[in-house]
């Protein structure tokens, strides 16, 4: 009987330890995927940033730079919006260089949270920014029989096309929606994933 009892205790001293290499090895398993995970969060902000400001460049007219002229406040929006992408795009960084070094998988949960936050804060304000810069615009193109070299007349369009402007802010803010569900969505659900997996194996230590 002795021997049977030390044969069951080594038995479960080898199953805690397989436990505790499966936990590790699970663990390093989703590191590494999160640390990738936010890895192209970072690639695609910066491509997405290069590519449409690229593009907003090479479609420059007289037009917007009459718009432009007429309105200051939207080329100083429009700086701002540049500051502001930049700074998302330095905390993705931030994020990605300290999520691949952590060795804990409490502060691996911590900042899967926090790299879900600012993603979702990140694209919050590309559709606001987006939903009004693309309205105005579209307000101002639907409207060029007015004379953009008369400021009163450039006024009169948005007095006049109050509802013109509220629809296509919407329109355009329901497709930045659906286009940045379609390019972060699958990356936001990753991190989820992640994440209940390492709050499962922080409940099971727990018991």
């Amino acid at each position: 009987m002795k021997e049977l009892d030390l044969l069951k205790k080594d038995w479960q001293k080898s199953g805690n330890s397989f436990e505790q290499i499966s936990e590790v090895e699970i663990y390093k398993m989703l590191h590494k995927k999160s640390s990738s995970v936010v890895k192209w969060i970072l690639i695609v902000s910066i491509l997405e940033f290069v590519i449409l400001n690229g593009i907003s460049l090479l479609l420059n007219d007289e037009t917007y730079d009459k718009i432009m002229n007429l309105h200051p406040y939207l080329g100083v929006l429009e700086k701002v919006n540049y500051l502001i992408i930049i700074v998302f795009i330095y905390l993705f960084y931030r994020n990605y260089k300290t999520i691949s070094v952590l060795e804990s998988s409490k502060l691996l949960i911590k900042h899967i949270l926090k790299t879900r936050k600012i993603v979702t804060y990140y694209i919050y304000w590309n559709i606001i920014i987006g939903g009004f810069s693309g309205g105005f615009g579209a307000v101002e193109s639907f409207n060029d029989g007015y004379n953009f070299e008369q400021p009163e007349n450039a006024r009169k369009i948005i007095e006049e096309n109050g509802i013109t402007l509220l629809i296509s802010m919407l329109f355009i803010m329901g497709f930045l929606w659906l286009f940045y569900k379609l390019l972060y969505g699958g990356f936001l659900r990753k991190l989820k994933d992640n994440y209940k997996e390492l709050k499962k194996i922080d409940l099971q230590k727990e018991g």
